[in-house]
């Protein structure tokens, strides 16, 4: 049992949050009956659709050795409303990253939430630990969706971990119960995984995006630069290609959903389109290895072959 500041866990597992609507409630659920911390992308959603999946969430949740976070990036316009829903519907864990924000630390302190920023870098993870933080996911370049780093998990992890005595989940690489192994030998607490969780039945996407990652081949993804004003990483696609020779894809509509956008092209429109299978219009973020997803299990499946690499971890005794 994972005891962070009296957040108790039994598998030091944390599905990452992957918008928009890719991680909802149904998936989030399923992570925290396995034990670990199942999390809602509630970046770009309208206030009461992320706090009516909030309650959905916790009425599938019925076993209480897990946790419920919600996944805001700081890039987000209604960052602050969407952190105070969270807030007010007592989630156990905020995750928060495409930017760092130090007013949040003030925000959630004194209401019983977690806050776990999302870090790429010795620089900030220390200036995490000192604003407050409770634990902190350190994510690399080989990650899916938006990243802050050229470099992959493996080469930032261990300053990163030799260096602070919070607890770390690392992000980025992480596909195989071997990839979560060599992740614990470099210090982490924990793993956070996006891509491996987004090929199971209980992911909100399509079966088309979920064989995407099933059928990529090594080498299939690329690094675009987002609309975000961020570096991502995604499949090799049609509207992929566009973005990699810069090709004018100016919306004809904009909803502000980001507080600095481009407009180069919408990613929310694009992202939407890939989760829903539109393998020509879509965008299918997905981590530089994703290609090693052979099969779309069940989160229950996941969480069986992951558990015997933490067993005999000594970092899950960590109690911060």
């Amino acid at each position: 049992m994972l005891n962070i500041n009296g957040l108790k866990i039994t598998t030091p597992i944390i599905q990452g949050g992957m918008a928009i609507r890719c991680s909802m409630s149904k998936l989030a659920a399923a992570v925290a009956n396995e034990g670990g911390i199942g999390v809602i992308a509630g970046t770009a959603l309208p206030l009461e659709e992320l706090r009516e999946e909030i309650r959905k969430a916790r009425e599938l949740i019925i076993n209480k050795s897990g946790a419920l976070g919600v996944n805001i990036m700081f890039a987000a316009s209604d960052f602050v409303n969407l952190i105070n829903v969270c807030i007010e519907e007592k989630v156990d864990v905020i995750i928060c990253g495409a930017g760092f924000s130090r007013d949040i630390f003030s925000m959630v302190k004194g209401t019983g939430v977690k806050l776990f920023p999302i870090v790429s870098s010795l620089k900030l993870a220390k200036i995490a630990e000192k604003l407050g933080a409770d634990a902190i996911v350190v994510e690399g370049g080989n990650a899916g969706g938006h990243l802050g780093t050229d470099l992959d998990s493996w080469d930032i992890m261990q300053e990163i971990t030799n260096s602070i005595k919070i607890p770390v989940f690392g992000a980025g690489g992480v596909i195989t119960p071997e990839d979560a192994k060599r992740m614990l030998s470099l210090g982490t607490t924990g793993v956070q995984m996006g891509s491996r969780f987004v090929a199971t039945h209980e992911c909100n996407v399509s079966d088309e995006f979920k064989n995407m990652y099933v059928n990529s081949k090594e080498g299939d993804i690329v690094r675009i630069m987002s609309s975000v004003g961020l570096p991502a990483n995604a499949i090799r696609t049609p509207y992929a290609e566009k973005l990699l020779r810069e090709e004018k894809l100016t919306p004809k509509s904009c909803s502000s959903c980001l507080k600095h956008c481009s407009r180069k092209f919408c990613v929310n429109n694009s992202l939407v389109a890939g989760h829903s299978g539109d393998y020509e219009n879509g965008l299918f973020f997905a981590g530089k290895d994703a290609w090693k997803i052979n099969d779309i299990v069940s989160v229950h499946e996941i969480f069986e072959r992951f558990k015997p690499v933490f067993e005999k971890n000594e970092n899950l005794k960590h109690s911060a």
